[in-house]
């Protein structure tokens, strides 16, 4: 047998991570819908999708084009609390190797990440959910500006316009009822800001001080389980005006509690594992496949219902764009950086970097 290339390596890793990233996403949607929906932990938006029909059965749920849900602020804290303790264990066992991020970075990307979490959450109780798709969808040009300005990245034509093609057709899929008031744009805007920068930081963290997932995780998930576990409660009782420990937590639903919170380990690293090999913008751009997979899964378990001539353009129009995306972003000039490199420690280069590799491997 001919021994596995190093290119080849990459792009099965790549691919594992992506996948990883996927399943965990979609399964955690699916958890934290039935929660809010069926066990009555409403303390966030929750809106019905095709997935969440076949988990339930009930045909009767709102149509297919919805793809979306805010996790009540303290349930994700209680994530990001569940993923501190794997980060300990980790470390106990070896697989995290000691580390540091300065204090001065942890807190503008627990600024950046926390206002992301906070704003989307309000985004979707304030705006109609076509209006929130159009600020998620405005997430992918707000990183490409990102990496313009700060990583001095180049697109070339054929880059932009496969960007377009995918935002033209998630658009398409997704974006139905539009209405816009002004608490609900700034919301929007602060969300879709807050995200962009909380993405890019993630990537620009990993390179500059030469952390794996794992190392970075372990640096910011134990401040963002303390920093929401504090503001949580007091946000979703002003967004519900319900306490949540007022909420009946019977056996099902801390079973579900849990489940979300185990799930959400593997969203948490995974999110980490595709930024840091990708870059925010590509994460943001295959992101969308998430949706479109949804749209098709519900086509299949239930039939025509919500499926129209325009959705499945759209979803035609945004799987071309990435494929046309993955094509041209890939080729020489498609995606390059301008004479720019980020400044990491001698002593990071020669270590961290290593570790690097090799948890993510692993995972």
């Amino acid at each position: 047998m001919a021994p596995v290339s190093k290119a080849d390596k990459k792009a099965a890793v790549d691919a594992a991570a992506w996948m990883f990233n996927v399943v965990t996403s979609v399964g955690i949607i699916i958890v934290n819908k039935a929660l809010m929906a069926t066990y009555g932990y409403s303390f966030g938006k929750s809106l019905y999708d095709p997935l969440l029909k076949l988990l339930l059965w009930k045909p009767e749920a709102i149509p297919l084009n919805v793809f979306t849900y805010a996790a009540a602020t303290t349930l994700t804290g209680l994530h990001f609390t569940t993923t501190t303790l794997m980060t300990i264990v980790l470390r106990c066992l070896g697989y995290i190797q000691p580390s540091h991020l300065p204090f001065t970075e942890l807190l503008r990307f627990i600024l950046f990440a926390n206002f992301s979490i906070v704003g989307m959450n309000v985004s979707l109780m304030w705006n109609s959910v076509g209006f929130y798709q159009i600020a998620k969808l405005s997430m992918i040009p707000v990183s490409c500006l990102l990496e313009m300005v700060f990583d001095k990245i180049r697109y070339s034509r054929d880059t932009k316009l496969s960007i377009g093609l995918v935002l033209v057709g998630v658009g398409v899929c997704t974006v139905t009822d539009v209405s816009v008031n002004t608490k609900g744009f700034v919301a929007a805007f602060v969300a879709v800001w807050s995200t962009s920068l909380q993405q890019y930081y993630v990537h620009y963290l990993q390179r500059k001080y030469s952390l794996s997932s794992f190392n970075l995780l372990g640096h910011t998930a134990p401040a963002q389980a303390a920093t929401l576990l504090v503001v949580g409660p007091f946000l979703d009782y002003w967004l519900t005006e319900k306490r949540v420990d007022m909420y009946d937590y019977n056996l099902v639903s801390v079973m579900f509690i849990t489940l979300s919170c185990t799930i959400a380990i593997g969203t948490n690293l995974s999110q980490f594992i595709c930024i840091g090999r990708f870059t925010a913008v590509s994460f943001q751009v295959l992101g969308h496949m998430k949706t479109i997979l949804v749209l098709i899964m519900g086509f299949f378990f239930f039939g025509r219902e919500g499926l129209n001539l325009h959705v499945v353009i759209g979803m035609i129009i945004a799987v071309l764009g990435m494929i046309w995306y993955g094509n041209a972003s890939s080729k020489p000039g498609g995606k390059e950086r301008r004479s720019y490199s980020l400044p990491t420690t001698r002593q990071q280069k020669h270590g961290a970097a290593s570790d690097s590799d090799d948890n993510e491997d692993k995972a």
